[in-house]
């Protein structure tokens, strides 16, 4: 698909709206690659999903892909015999309650609710409720193992916690003891370099028993171990090695049930970053009222009640445009601000999201043709890079799209051939409208020459339509009005 097009018909700020309502990294990467197919094929499964997916939010509100991150920088590297972190298994741990969420949230009221395209994904998802239980149950946080991850470690911090109290309170009879009182600068305990520690007064400290392990600022506090307590911090510090052995055998034990689990995982990520992709488009739909539009390989556009999606829902005024069947050329003409540029957008548009899987903000059974390319001459082409004026740009970009188009092309041109001498301006504009409609190349065109209103009258298959205009009001409506 002509990506000058996409970018002229606005169909990044539609991507950029689909992104938005993607939750995982991985959804909303495949959200921002999406680009319209010219594959009937693709184009029905792709609605048929968007479609299914919009009728099970209505029903049962969007599926919740909340903790769903990137994981497979974790999984490859527990193939590799990598130890995860507490952190990574953590999101690991979420990703598999997102499954099982996601899982249940298919489970059907009635036997009668079938989503045909959408079971196939919800079917395929593999439970981990093993793993998920197994970390959940070692894993408190991203920083924290449980006390039960195993009945060693549980052992080790009970040890820890009772040599802890002891030294506590061998500190506490120091603190208390009138033989050290004068020499301490504040009656409280403290922990330097993971030793517990008292603030001794520096000029006693050759006569306080005990190591210096830090000092304050100014020099006038030294923060000493008592000699009494240094075994007890010993055997809290073997026991703390112990502590960090016994979790790293446990984070290996974990870290092997994700490997074990490594191809189950990897068949969810894919399953659940579509379904994601896919509920993203069906919230799309239903914030901007969509529907899913009919196809045909005919060239037949009927829009009926469209509205750009990227103008105000409250103020846009709705058109019907067909073009196809009994014409395969539309020159719109009418006031400036009058609404000929919107619905050539909204025709392009429409025609781009349609074939890219995503409903069109119009009515119920509007239709569109399925285009192998669009392309699009609107708004100010001038380069000033090329040293090109604006009418010398937009004949570049259209001879461009003369040697491009063919009979499975939309072609859309806005004021074609303006901004220059208006008989030569409109004779080649006649020129090349004839060529397109020679060539049977769907056509729309905008422009306030007389002479192409004229050719639309006179030629078999060439329309003409026009903004309509309020004579009282001296306003325009925005009404689309054809023939």
């Amino acid at each position: 698909m002509n990506e000058k097009a996409l970018h002229t018909l606005e169909y990044d700020k539609i991507i950029e709206k689909l992104v938005g309502y993607a939750v995982s990294p991985m959804a909303k990467e495949r959200a921002a690659a999406l680009r319209p197919s010219a594959a009937m094929s693709d184009i029905i499964i792709w609605q048929e999903e968007t479609t299914e997916a919009t009728t099970m939010v209505l029903k049962k509100g969007t599926p919740s892909f909340g903790g769903f991150r990137e994981i497979r920088p974790q999984l490859k590297r527990a193939s590799m015999a990598g130890i995860l972190s507490i952190a990574e298994l953590m999101s690991v741990g979420e990703f598999a309650y997102v499954c099982r969420k996601v899982k249940n949230y298919a489970r059907k009221e009635n036997k009668d609710e079938v989503y045909a395209r959408l079971d196939e994904y919800f079917d395929l998802i593999t439970p981990l409720d093993k793993l998920e239980n197994e970390i959940s149950r070692c894993i408190l946080s991203e920083t924290e193992v449980a006390d039960d991850a195993s009945a060693g470690l549980r052992n080790i911090r009970r040890e820890i916690k009772a040599s802890n109290e002891r030294v506590k309170d061998h500190l506490n009879g120091v603190i208390n003891s009138s033989a050290y009182r004068n020499m301490l600068q504040d009656f409280v305990i403290t922990i330097r370099n993971d030793r517990y520690c008292v603030p001794v007064k520096a000029e006693y400290r050759s006569s306080f028993p005990g190591m210096i392990h830090d000092q304050s600022n100014t020099g006038s506090t030294l923060f000493m171990e008592p000699l009494s307590v240094i075994q007890l911090n010993n055997k809290i510090k073997e026991l703390q090695a112990k502590e960090k052995e016994e979790i790293e055998k446990i984070l290996i034990a974990l870290s092997d049930m994700v490997t074990a689990n490594a191809f189950a995982i990897e068949g969810n990520l894919e399953l659940l970053t579509q379904l994601d992709f896919i509920f993203a488009k069906a919230n799309l739909s239903l914030a901007m009222d969509g529907t899913q539009p009919l196809f045909n390989t005919k060239g037949y556009i009927n829009i009926h009640k469209g509205r750009h999606p990227l103008l105000d829902p409250k103020k846009v005024v709705p058109i019907h445009i067909y073009i196809g069947e009994d014409f395969n050329m539309l020159l719109l003409t009418g006031p400036n601000t009058g609404g000929k540029t919107v619905s050539l957008k909204t025709v392009g548009l429409f025609t781009l999201m349609g074939q890219s899987g995503l409903h069109i903000p119009a009515f119920e059974g509007s239709e569109l043709a399925v285009f192998d390319n669009v392309f699009a001459d609107i708004g100010d082409e001038q380069s000033i890079e090329q040293n090109l004026s604006t009418f010398s740009a937009h004949m570049t970009n259209i001879v461009s799209i003369l040697n491009e188009a063919d009979a499975n092309s939309l072609c859309l041109f806005d004021e074609l051939c303006g901004g220059t001498d208006p008989t030569e301006g409109a004779a080649l504009a006649i020129a090349i409208l004839s060529h397109l409609h020679e060539q049977d190349i769907r056509t729309m065109a905008t422009t306030h020459y007389s002479e192409l209103k004229v050719y639309a009258l006179s030629t078999p298959g060439v329309e003409n339509a026009c903004c309509e205009f309020d004579v009282a009001t001296l306003s325009p409506t925005y009404r689309l009005l054809i023939g």
